[in-house]
C-alpha cells in the first residue's frame, strides 16, 4: 500500500493525470514516492513508445505528423513542469553571477531572455531528433523510447538522494527530507531488470539499450560535478532542468544509434 501511494504522490507532483485524491504526505508515502521515480518514467515511456507504434503501423500520417504529434505528447505527459525548470535554470545560469545570485534569479517568476532561447533551442533540437527517429522507425524504436523518460527518472532521483540541496526549501527540499539510505539501490535492481528483459526480447536490443543506459550514465557524472558549482547543490528547479537534460542527450544518443546502429 505504501508503494502504491508513493506512485500516486509522483503521478500527481510530475504528470497531469488527473490524480484527485488527498494523499498523506508523512515521510513513509514520500521514500516510497522516490523509489518509484523510475516507475512513472517507465510509465511515460510506455504511452510514448504505445503511441508511436500505433501511429507509426495503424495510421495513414505522415511522418512529419507523427513527430509532431510524439513531440507535444512529450510535453503534455508532464504539462511543461520540468520545462519550467530548465527555462528557470537557464536564466539563472546564462546570468553568469555567483551562486547565490542565480538561486535568486530561479526564485524569480520572471522569464528572461536566456530562458525562452534556452527552452526554444531545446524544443526545437528534440523535434529533429524525433522526426528523423520516426522517418528511421524499425522493430526496435518504441522500446528503446519506452526507456527514455525511465532514465531520466532515474537520473533525477539520483541526484536528489546524493546531492546536497541549495536551499532548504522548495520542491527538492520537500522530496530529500524523506530520503533513506534504501531508496537508492531499487534504482539499480530497475536497472538489472530491465537489461534482462531486453536480453530476453534480442541480445541486439539488449547492446542498444545497455548504449543508452551509459550515455545517461556519462551525463549523470557530468551533471554531479557541475551542479554544485554551477548552484550550490539542487533545487527544485536544478532537478527539472537535468531531467530535460538528460531526455535531450538521450534523444540525441537515439537518433544517432538510428544512424549508425540501426540502419
Amino acid at each position: 500500500m505504501n508503494v502504491w501511494i508513493g506512485f500516486l504522490i509522483n503521478l500527481q507532483f510530475f504528470t497531469v493525470f488527473p490524480i484527485k485524491k488527498q494523499l498523506p504526505m508523512e515521510r513513509k508515502y514520500m521514500h516510497r514516492a522516490i523509489q518509484t521515480f523510475p516507475l512513472v518514467g517507465l510509465l511515460l515511456g510506455l504511452i510514448m513508445g504505445g503511441a508511436l507504434y500505433v501511429l507509426v503501423e495503424w495510421t495513414p500520417f505522415s511522418s512529419l505528423a507523427i513527430a509532431f504529434f510524439l513531440w507535444v505528447l512529450t510535453i503534455a505527459l508532464t504539462g511543461g513542469l520540468h520545462l519550467d525548470g530548465w527555462i528557470d535554470a537557464s536564466d539563472a545560469f546564462f546570468s553568469y553571477q555567483d551562486k547565490e545570485r542565480r538561486l535568486e534569479i530561479m526564485k524569480d517568476s520572471r522569464t528572461g531572455a536566456f530562458g525562452v532561447i534556452s527552452v526554444i533551442v531545446l524544443l526545437a533540437a528534440r523535434f529533429l531528433f524525433i522526426y528523423e527517429i520516426v522517418e528511421r522507425f524499425n522493430e526496435w524504436t518504441a522500446f528503446l523510447i519506452i526507456a527514455l523518460p525511465l532514465l531520466s527518472k532515474c537520473v533525477m532521483g539520483y541526484l536528489l538522494i546524493r546531492m546536497p540541496l541549495a536551499k532548504e526549501e522548495g520542491l527538492g527540499a520537500f522530496f530529500q527530507q524523506a530520503v533513506k539510505k534504501s531508496s537508492l539501490p531499487i534504482y539499480g535492481l530497475y536497472l538489472l531488470a530491465s537489461l534482462a528483459i531486453a536480453l530476453v526480447i534480442d541480445v541486439k536490443l539488449l547492446v542498444l539499450y545497455a548504449s543508452m543506459c551509459l550515455a545517461a550514465l556519462l551525463f549523470l557524472l557530468y551533471l554531479k560535478r557541475k551542479i554544485t558549482s554551477w548552484f550550490g547543490g539542487i533545487t527544485g528547479d536544478v532537478l527539472g532542468a537535468s531531467v530535460e537534460g538528460v531526455e535531450l542527450w538521450l534523444w540525441l544518443i537515439l537518433w544517432l544509434l538510428h544512424y549508425f546502429a540501426m540502419g
